[in-house]
């Protein structure tokens, strides 16, 4: 007698689940954790770095005689403080947080990487300006920034080495070759460069590892853009196309450089950048400028945060780590990199801003922020364009420009008015929908304004508020043939006010303590469609926002005065800048530490 279709049904999906588990008991998901055990200061064998056996010997303790031979051990820590990571089941993690000399045991977090006229405003507002210029033109200074970023285009006259003198021979650091790197790349700014692969070691104590793919060099300009920010040479007469024209420079301009490039495009994985501020603490960096961070969402205590346990001990050992403090504003509580060691950089804007004007057919003209709308100025400059509202069956879908929901044949050659009620999908989301529906340029009507241009390539695209939204919108739903003119953008000098937080700038207080309460800069030429004018080449330089940005403002700024003061602790530097500055105002707390475990004791 056949079975019914039901039954068949539900006796495969038993079946198919009795297999899952199964599979599941018998071979356990494995993932990368960080073992971390402390500084070699509190280890038990006088501060001496455990041999790799060692480490091989604790995994052998709780791996299974039948894993095949592979211990998967992937990093070692020997510098600064001592642990590794290695590929482990939950339960055999669990079993080594058990044993003696291990601090703590983490899953290996993904962490996301969080200007012409800035250091002027700064020198200006602090009253510094002629001693800063004094101290920055000297060719002595043997300061070494370390930037833990997605790597750097040394060909960017940014990191130009005239005038600097020879690299100090306390440098340990080495200048690392890859598929389009050269140690030739490397120069007397650009000092240092490290990118890094994966090793894997085995229990017959042999590490086998394969050269590490990739290169030094920066494929998302990240890195170049910060690391020029904290140290780039001065370069005249620098701009973003015309836009931002001035010297461009870093806060310290005779300062080296050195490169760890920890980061890609997906991310950073944790255990590589406690291995990256390892070496660069073993190099002799004087400061570690760190544009990276967790998601305010998942903190983790300083015991499993990979940043605060190497700031922690790259403070033990005299560097300066700066840290971004995050872009996940304006909330409260949302403040990453927090930890009292750590100098956490929160981001404002400077005096000066960049303004286009949309004229509509009645006249009326609307001045609205904006960034990159120069790129009109070349392509389509005074131009009138129709302004259409869509109103199409699913308006909410339509007005929002959710994929999918534009009519080609309406939207083609004309600029597309987006209102943003639902702020789930991304402005970039919303340009891409209108792109792809042969718009010629997009006005997004924002109520929440939050005042940050967006960065559009050559996609004309502005940003309005609530206010002038609803009178753009009244306009074209009384006007049978709505007309509209978009100008190109100008510099717009003086600005007020300024400096004032940022809208997108992380809030705290920070969940772990409660009690501390643009920028035009290097950037790898690309020559990526929507991005170019046509007729022109690849900029040098780029206009970005970001708390990535301020924090090597902060850098630049310590390495400054670690020019004037070079015998200063890194807790004199930040109290100095902290204490004295007058464009914010901070609280601290004074923490004893017990440096054996990484733990506050009051």
């Amino acid at each position: 007698m056949a079975l019914p279709p039901s039954m068949l049904q539900t006796i495969c999906f038993l079946y198919a689940a009795l297999l899952l588990l199964s599979s599941s008991s018998a071979d356990p998901i494995r993932q990368q954790y960080v073992v971390y055990m402390g500084s070699s200061s509190s280890s038990a064998n006088g501060g001496e770095f455990a041999p790799e056996s060692a480490y091989l010997q604790m995994l052998s303790s709780v791996t299974e005689s039948d894993d095949g031979g592979e211990m998967g051990l992937v990093r070692r820590y020997q510098h600064a403080f001592r642990g590794f990571s290695a590929m482990l089941t939950e339960d055999q993690a669990s079993a080594l947080s058990g044993q003696e000399g291990v601090i703590s045991v983490f899953p290996d977090p993904i962490l996301k990487l969080h200007t012409t006229r800035s250091w002027d405003f700064l020198e200006s507002m602090s009253g510094l300006s002629n001693l800063m210029s004094s101290s920055n033109s000297s060719s002595s200074s043997s300061s070494t920034s370390g930037h833990h970023i997605s790597g750097i285009w040394p060909e960017s006259p940014s990191f130009n080495d005239e005038g600097i003198g020879e690299i100090p021979s306390r440098w340990k650091g080495i200048c690392m070759e890859g598929s389009d790197f050269r140690k030739s790349n490397c120069n007397r700014k650009l000092i240092g460069a490290r990118y890094y692969g994966t090793e894997r070691t085995y229990n017959d104590n042999k590490t086998h590892s394969s050269k590490p793919k990739g290169s030094p060099r920066d494929t998302v300009g990240h890195g170049t853009h910060t690391a020029s920010i904290a140290a780039g040479s001065p370069v005249a007469n620098a701009s973003y196309y015309g836009l931002a024209r001035g010297t461009a420079k870093g806060g310290a301009p005779s300062a080296r450089i050195a490169v760890y490039k920890a980061c890609s495009e997906d991310g950073c994985s944790g255990s590589t950048l406690l291995k990256a501020i390892d070496d660069a603490i073993a190099d002799g960096v004087d400061f570690i400028s760190i544009s990276i961070g967790m998601s305010s969402t998942f903190q983790a205590d300083f015991l499993e945060d990979p940043i605060a346990i190497g700031a922690f001990h790259a403070q033990e050992k005299g560097v300066t780590v700066v840290c971004s403090a995050g872009n996940e504003g304006p909330q409260l509580n949302t403040v990453v990199n927090s930890a009292p060691w750590i100098f956490t950089a929160a981001a404002s804007n400077i005096d000066r801003d960049f303004q286009s004007t949309l004229v509509l057919g009645d006249g009326r003209t609307f001045k609205v922020r904006c960034k990159y709308l120069l790129l009109l100025n070349l392509m389509f400059n005074a131009m009138e364009i129709m302004l259409r509202a869509l109103f199409l069956l699913l308006w909410e879908f339509s007005s929002n420009c959710y994929p999918g929901s534009l009519d080609r044949n309406k939207v083609a050659g004309k600029i597309v008015v987006c209102v943003a009620s639902d702020f789930s999908i991304s402005r970039r989301i919303r340009k891409m929908v209108v792109e792809d529906a042969r718009g010629r340029g997009m006005i997004l009507v924002n109520p929440e304004d939050t005042g940050v241009p967006f960065d559009s390539g050559t996609f004309p695209f502005i940003e309005v508020g609530g206010r002038y939204g609803t009178s753009i919108l009244k306009y074209m739903n009384k006007t049978k043939n709505p007309k509209g003119t978009i100008l190109a953008a100008v510099d717009v000098p003086g600005y007020r006010p300024a400096p004032s937080v940022a809208y997108f700038s992380s809030r705290g207080p920070g969940p772990l303590t409660e009690n501390i309460l643009k920028i035009l800069a290097a950037f790898p030429p690309k020559n990526v469609t929507g991005t170019v004018p046509a007729g022109e080449k690849p900029s040098w330089y780029a206009l970005k926002s970001g708390t990535s940005m301020a924090c090597p403002h902060v850098t630049g700024a310590a390495a400054f005065v670690k020019s004037v003061h070079p015998k200063w602790s890194p807790s004199m530097i930040k109290s100095a800048l902290m204490t004295t500055g007058n464009l914010c105002c901070y609280t601290l707390i004074i923490v004893m530490i017990n440096l054996s475990k990484l733990e506050p004791i009051f």
